[in-house]
């Protein structure tokens, strides 16, 4: 059975065109090399933070957040899992999310009424749309995971990272979802977001961790100066490369 949650319609566009906002922040560091670099960056900060030394997991978004999580993952000496979750992208947009389906028991999709008005989303769409992402995301755990048992998130502090975030969709499933597995902390680290993504997920996590949040943002990768699509190959070896790390660390297991 497939559960829908509607996301709570938010005031004004947020895909407004122009202007700079008073207090760009981090401009300095755009762009950012690549993903690579970007979860550098993020780690530099994280490792100054108290949650580095509370032996947390890390979750990334995958594909394109796996390589910012594996540079995290790594200098907290942390364990890497992943949090197997589908954007739905606008019928005339697909890199824009209007829904997102998180993998599960019972899948859910958690879809932004706004933005779904606003492209024209509807339901026939959205449904159509949720079955290619379960499909995925089953091809997806059986491939990544391998029959591996998932981390157990109760009591543990958990850092969910992505790429960046343009409307924030993606990330509110993912962490609508990990909530109801009773984390410790939840902290949402993340390059790049957009300001009006940024506002609405601040209350969704424990923490937030942002390192730019430019005006305008048009998409994520404007900010990279490489951005390629990850592939499933680079997924594995950022998995294997993360477990083989973690056996050998004092991090102790869940």
């Amino acid at each position: 059975m497939l559960r829908s949650l509607r996301s709570p319609r938010v005031d004004g566009d947020p895909w407004r065109e122009g202007g700079t906002t008073r207090g760009d922040s981090g401009a300095g560091l755009l762009p950012f090399a690549d993903r690579t670099a970007a979860g550098e960056a993020l780690a530099a900060r994280l490792c100054l933070m108290p949650v580095a030394r509370e032996a947390p997991l890390v979750l990334a978004l995958p594909r394109g957040g796996v390589p910012v999580a594996a540079a995290v993952a790594r200098a907290l000496r942390a364990p890497l899992d992943l949090l197997l979750v589908r954007k739905i992208g606008a019928p005339s947009q697909p890199e824009l999310a209007v829904a997102a389906l998180v993998d599960g028991v019972q899948p859910e999709v958690v879809i932004d009424p706004a933005m779904c008005e606003r492209f024209g989303a509807d339901d026939a769409y959205l449904a159509a749309k949720a079955r290619l992402a379960i499909e995925e995301n089953e091809r997806r755990r059986a491939l990544y995971l391998a029959g591996r048992q998932a981390w157990s998130l109760a009591g543990r502090s958990v850092i969910v990272v992505d790429d960046g975030i343009a409307t924030g969709t993606t990330m509110r499933a993912a962490l609508q979802a990990l909530r109801r597995q009773r984390p410790k902390r939840l902290l949402v680290a993340v390059p790049v977001a957009s300001r009006e993504a940024a506002a609405r997920l601040r209350g969704e996590a424990d923490e937030w961790l942002c390192l730019a949040e430019p005006v305008p943002f048009e998409a994520v990768g404007r900010h990279y100066r490489h951005f390629e699509q990850v592939g499933d190959e680079e997924v594995l070896q950022a998995l294997e490369a993360a477990a083989a790390e973690h056996a050998d660390s004092s991090v102790p297991p869940a």
